[in-house]
C-alpha cells in the first residue's frame, strides 16, 4: 500500500505526472545486504525508497567494488531503465532494511510513449538525478583513488 506522503524525490514531477507515477507503485521491503542488482545487468525496474539506506557500488577493474554513493528516504533508486540499452551504470545493495516503492520500468516507459508531456517531464527528473549521480561518483572515485583526492572539501 502506498502511503499517503509523497516521496521527496518526486515533488520536481508536476503534481498530474507524479500522481500517474504513484499508481504504478508497488511496495517492497528488503532485508540488510540484499543485492537490488549488479552494474551491466537488465535495468528492468526503479524503486523511490521509503525507508533504510541503499550504497551504490562501482567496479574498480583490480579491487574490489566502490561505494560511491549512499541513498536513504524520498531517492530514486535506478536510472537506467530510462536510458537505452538499460543496462545498469552501477550496483545497489541494501545497507540496513529497507522499504521502497517499485516499478515496472517498462511499463513506465509505455505510460510515457503514451504522453509525450510526460515522458519530457520524467526525463527531466530522472536526468536532473543522473547529473547528480555521476557526480558524486566522480568525487567519490577521485577521494578514493587520486593522489590528492577531489579538492572537495568535507
Amino acid at each position: 500500500m502506498i502511503t499517503a506522503t509523497t516521496p521527496r524525490t518526486t515533488r520536481k514531477l508536476p503534481a498530474e505526472y507524479r500522481g500517474k507515477l504513484m499508481s504504478m507503485a508497488h511496495d517492497v521491503r528488503y532485508p540488510p545486504d540484499t543485492r537490488l542488482f549488479d552494474e551491466g545487468g537488465r535495468a528492468d525496474h526503479f524503486w523511490i525508497i521509503e525507508s533504510g539506506t541503499v550504497a551504490l557500488d562501482m567496479r574498480v577493474p583490480g579491487r574490489r567494488a566502490a561505494v560511491i554513493d549512499t541513498l536513504g528516504a524520498g531517492e530514486l533508486l535506478g536510472w537506467s531503465w530510462l536510458y537505452e540499452p538499460h543496462r545498469w551504470r552501477f550496483g545497489a545493495r541494501t545497507v540496513g532494511p529497507v522499504r521502497a516503492h517499485e516499478f515496472d520500468a517498462e511499463a513506465v516507459r509505455q505510460m510515457c510513449r503514451t504522453d509525450p508531456e510526460m515522458e519530457s517531464a520524467i526525463a527531466l527528473w530522472v536526468g536532473g538525478v543522473v547529473v547528480r549521480r555521476l557526480n558524486a561518483a566522480r568525487t567519490r572515485l577521485l577521494d578514493l583513488y587520486a593522489p590528492y583526492g577531489s579538492g572537495a572539501r568535507g
